[in-house]
């Protein structure tokens, strides 16, 4: 048994491992993203993270060692051109590994490695994330001209409750009104046979 094991020799020589290495670095530098077993992905993510680390620097020096590295001038071109830009302010882990479905064949573990920077799914998830925070912060500055709204609807509320508090009391006083003209008919029926009455006295006392 080999203690201390840090390199997966994935059953091939030095050599043969290299080449395979540096081939999938390329792909990957060209293609972004790229399929493979689990681990070989694992393998190629220690293998190409300093290549990508070293294109920071636009030197012949390091154009030089990467190009020893991946032997594709186009590959070469295109880290140092593009992909440099899009790493620029990441601090390592350029790199993503995300398991898939096993191999129909031989039941072989499979993974899909991607450039971080490159993949649009989860890059829109953190800016809508980053959105969110800025909600969360403008959302105290907005409070108050929240509260102005929530203010007027109070008072939109309160004001109809007024309205019908005054119909319904001028609705309770109109009846009253009414009862005392309802009164003034009955007192005047009340004084009518009293009338009356005085004047057939009168009447009986003429005659």
């Amino acid at each position: 048994m080999r203690h201390g094991k840090k390199v997966n020799h994935l059953g091939r020589t030095d050599s043969h491992r290299k080449a395979m290495l540096g081939n999938m670095a390329s792909s990957l530098i060209l293609h972004k993203r790229i399929t493979t077993t689990l681990a070989k992905a694992k393998a190629l993510r220690v293998y190409v993270e300093p290549i990508i680390t070293k294109s920071k620097s636009d030197t012949t020096h390091s154009r030089r060692t990467v190009f020893s590295y991946l032997q594709d001038k186009d590959a070469v071109s295109i880290l140092f051109r593009e992909v440099a830009e899009k790493v620029a302010n990441r601090p390592g882990g350029y790199t993503r590994i995300v398991k898939m479905e096993n191999r129909l064949g031989d039941n072989a573990e499979m993974a899909l490695i991607e450039l971080v920077d490159y993949n649009t799914v989860y890059n829109s998830d953190s800016t809508k994330t980053e959105k969110k925070s800025t909600r969360r912060r403008g959302g105290k500055g907005k409070g108050g001209t929240a509260a102005a709204p929530a203010a007027k609807a109070a008072t939109a509320e309160v004001t109809p409750v007024d309205e019908a508090v005054v119909v319904e009391e001028q609705k309770a006083e109109a009846p009253v009104t009414e009862a005392v003209v309802e009164e003034t008919p009955a007192a005047e029926a009340t004084e009518t046979p009293e009338a009356s009455a005085e004047n057939e006295e009168n009447a009986e006392k003429g005659e």
